[in-house]
This record gives C-alpha cells, structure tokens and sequence, in this order.
C-alpha cells in the first residue's frame, strides 16, 4: 500500500480469473489469505462499482475493484 496516496494499479492475471481474496494477499491489503474473510466483513470492498464481501468471489478480465482508502484496481488477463 502507498503511503499517504490512493493507488491506481493493473493487476495481471495468467489465469482464467483470481478470487478477491487472492487480489487482497497479492496487494498486501492483508497479510494472508485467513485475513481475508474478516477484511471482507470489517470494510468496505466494490466490484465494479457494486459492494462485494466475498472473499471466493470470481475476478476476471475488465474488472475493477475499489478498496476505499488502498487503491482501485483494474484486473488486466496476459
């Protein structure tokens, strides 16, 4: 995370898709993968612009996600 900033970042993909969860541990928005379920109930996370808690959730090409106060994130497949 940047400090004192609002990050704007393309997140590349090798795969079909990667789960929320995954794109929180890869940003270092939390420190492992266990964190993520309750990062998901404590704060606020959009998915193209819809609230999303869920930690499972499919993130494919095109998709953005906004985490208030960390960064927007636009997933980018190779």
């Amino acid at each position: 995370m940047k400090a004192g900033g609002f990050m704007k970042k393309e997140v590349v993909i090798t795969t079909p898709y990667i789960t929320l969860g995954q794109l929180l541990k890869m940003e270092d928005i939390i420190a492992s993968g266990g964190q993520a379920k309750w990062y998901l109930r404590e704060k606020s996370v959009f998915l193209n612009d819809e609230p999303e808690n869920r930690r499972g959730k499919k993130l494919y090409d095109g998709d953005t996600v906004r985490v208030p106060d960390v960064g927007l994130f636009f997933i980018k497949s190779k």
